[in-house]
C-alpha cells in the first residue's frame, strides 16, 4: 500500500514539475523563448539550430492546417455525432434528385478521436519545446556548447538510440492501439447498433444506458444481465482450468518424459510436437468433425453400446452423445480437448526451465532424506513457477481472450435453447469475445459489444497488474543462485 502510495506521488510529482518548468521557462526566458510561444521554431534559430528550427515549425503547420482542415469539421460536431440525416433531396436546378449533404456519425467519432490525439500531443510537444528553448538560452548564458544537428542526429545513433529504437513502437501503439481503444471505449456510451448504421442513420450518444443493460438483472434489459452473469462466470472457469491444465500436464509431462527410466526420449518428443506443427485452427476444425453429432466418435460409441448405456442411465435423451451440443457436454469436452492441443506448448517450455534446475539444491535435498515428491513440492515446482510466472499469466489473460478454440469448435455445431441467451444474441458456450464477436459480425450490436470490450480490457489489466505485482515483487532470484 506504501509502495503504491509513493509510486502515486512520484507520478503526480513528475506531471507537476513538467508544467512548472515550463511556468519558469515563460516567465525567465528571453525574447525568442517567449516568442515560441507562438512559432515554436524560434528559440531553435535564435541559437542557430536552423534545420531543427525548420522540422518544429513544420510539425507545426501540419497541426494548424490539420485543425483548419480537418478539425473544424468534426470536433464541433462531437457533441451530437451529427444531426443531418442522409436523404434524397430534389434539386430544382438539375430537376433531379440529389442525396444531400448529410453526416456520418461514425466519422465525425472518427476523426474527432484522431484530431483529439494530435491536439494533446501537439500540447505536449509545445510545452517541451519552450522548456527546450530556455534551456538553450541558459546553455548559451553559461558558455556550454550546443549541439549542431548532425551532432543531435548522432547522439540518438549513440547513447540515445533506446529513443530511436522505440519511437516507431510508440507511434505504432498510439495508432493501432490507443487510438481504437479511445473509439471503442466512446462507443459504448452511445446507440451504434443496426438501428442506428450509418451513413444512412445516425447514432448518438446515450450515457451509461448500455452498461445499464449489461449489469440489469430485471425489467426490459433483463436479457443483457442474465447473459453477462453467465458468460463471466463460464470465461473465468474456462480461463482457469485451461490455463492450470495445460500448465500442470506440460510441466508433468516433461517431468515424466525426462525421466532416466523413459527409454527413446526423443521419440516421445516428436510425438507430441505433431500437435504444434499442425495449424491450430486444422486441428480443431478436424476435431469438431470427429465428435460432431453425426462424427466419427459418435459412431464408434453407438457401435459399441456407450450410447444406449448412457441412455439407460439417463445421462443423455438423444440417440447420440452431444459432445459439442449441448451444455456440460460441450463445457467439458472444450476443456479436455484444449488440454490436448495446448500440453505440448507447455511441455517444451517446462522442459528449457527444468534443464535449468539448481541441481545443488536437489542434491542437497536428496542427502537430507527429502521424497521425490518432497523435492517436487519444495524445489522444482516454486523454481518453474519463478521462472514460468509472467508465463503465466499471460496464457491466463489470453485464456480469456481465446477465441480460436471455443469459436472454431462450436460454430455450426452448438445451437442455444435458452430463450434468454438467445435474445441477447450469446450461447451458453460463448466466451465474452466470443459473445462480442457475435454481436459485431451477425448482429452488428456495436454498442453492446464496446461495453463487453471494455469489461474484458478491464478484467484482462486488473489481473495482469496485480499478478504480475505479486510475482516479480522483491528479489527472489537470490534463492535459486
Amino acid at each position: 500500500m506504501e509502495k503504491s502510495k509513493g509510486k502515486a506521488a512520484l507520478f503526480f510529482g513528475a506531471v507537476g514539475g513538467f508544467f512548472v518548468s515550463f511556468a519558469e521557462a515563460v516567465a525567465k526566458g528571453d525574447l525568442f523563448v517567449k516568442l515560441s510561444l507562438i512559432w515554436m521554431g524560434a528559440g531553435y534559430f535564435r541559437r542557430k539550430q536552423y534545420i531543427k528550427s525548420l522540422l518544429i515549425t513544420i510539425f507545426e503547420a501540419f497541426v494548424i492546417l490539420f485543425s483548419v482542415t480537418v478539425g473544424i469539421a468534426y470536433v464541433p460536431k462531437f457533441s451530437t455525432l451529427g444531426t443531418v440525416q442522409r436523404a434524397s433531396v430534389f434539386n430544382p436546378v438539375t430537376m433531379k434528385n440529389e442525396i444531400n449533404d448529410f453526416d456520418n456519425s461514425f466519422m465525425i467519432l472518427l476523426f474527432s478521436v484522431i484530431t483529439f490525439v494530435i491536439w494533446f500531443v501537439f500540447i505536449l510537444v509545445y510545452i517541451s519545446n519552450v522548456k527546450n528553448a530556455y534551456k538553450l538560452q541558459k546553455m548559451a548564458e553559461n558558455g556550454e556548447h550546443i549541439n549542431t544537428f548532425l551532432e543531435d542526429v548522432n547522439s540518438y545513433k549513440n547513447e540515445k538510440f533506446y529513443v530511436t529504437l522505440l519511437t516507431l513502437p510508440v507511434l505504432g501503439v498510439v495508432v493501432f492501439t490507443i487510438i481504437p481503444l479511445l473509439i471503442l471505449i466512446l462507443v459504448a456510451f452511445t446507440n451504434y447498433d443496426q438501428q442506428h448504421m450509418p451513413p444512412t442513420q445516425l447514432f448518438t450518444w446515450t450515457g451509461f444506458t448500455n452498461f445499464v443493460s449489461l449489469f440489469s438483472s430485471g425489467g426490459l434489459t433483463i436479457t443483457f444481465g442474465y447473459s453477462f452473469v453467465r458468460i463471466l462466470a463460464w470465461t473465468l472457469i474456462w480461463a482457469v482450468f485451461a490455463t492450470f491444465t495445460t500448465y500442470i500436464g506440460g510441466i508433468l509431462m516433461s517431468l515424466l518424459i525426462n525421466n532416466k527410466r523413459t527409454k527413446i526420449k526423443k521419440v516421445w518428443r516428436t510425438i507430441f510436437m505433431v500437435t504444434i506443427a499442425v495449424p491450430q485452427f486444422v486441428s480443431l476444425l478436424l476435431v469438431r468433425n470427429f465428435f460432431a453429432d453425426g462424427g466419427i466418435v459418435n459412431a464408434f460409441c453407438s457401435a459399441v453400446g456407450l450410447t444406449d448405456f448412457l441412455r439407460d442411465i439417463g445421462l443423455i435423451s438423444t440417440s447420440y452423445i452431444p459432445f459439442l451440443s449441448s451444455p456440460g457436454w460441450a463445457h467439458v469436452m472444450i476443456i479436455i480437448i484444449n488440454i490436448w492441443v495446448g500440453v505440448p506448448y507447455q511441455m517444451l517450455i517446462a522442459t528449457g526451465v527444468l534443464m535449468n534446475l539448481p541441481e545443488d539444491q536437489v542434491e542437497s535435498a536428496r542427502i537430507d532424506g527429502a521424497s521425490k515428491f518432497q523435492i517436487f513440492r519444495h524445489i522444482t515446482m516454486p523454481y518453474v513457477l519463478f521462472v514460468t510466472g509472467p508465463a503465466l499469466v499471460t496464457d491466463f489473460v489470453k485464456n480469456i481472450n481465446n477465441f480460436n478454440v471455443i469459436y472454431l469448435l462450436t460454430q455450426d455445431v452448438y445451437t442455444t435453447t435458452n430463450q434468454a441467451l438467445a435474445n441477447s444474441q450469446a450461447k451458453e458456450t460463448d466466451l465474452l469475445v466470443t459473445w462480442l464477436f457475435r454481436l459485431t459480425q451477425e448482429y452488428y450490436n456495436y454498442k453492446m459489444a464496446a461495453v463487453i470490450g471494455i469489461i474484458v480490457f478491464v478484467l484482462c489489466s486488473a489481473f495482469t497488474l496485480i499478478a504480475f505485482n505479486r510475482m516479480i515483487k522483491g528479489n527472489r532470484e537470490e534463492e535459486y543462485q
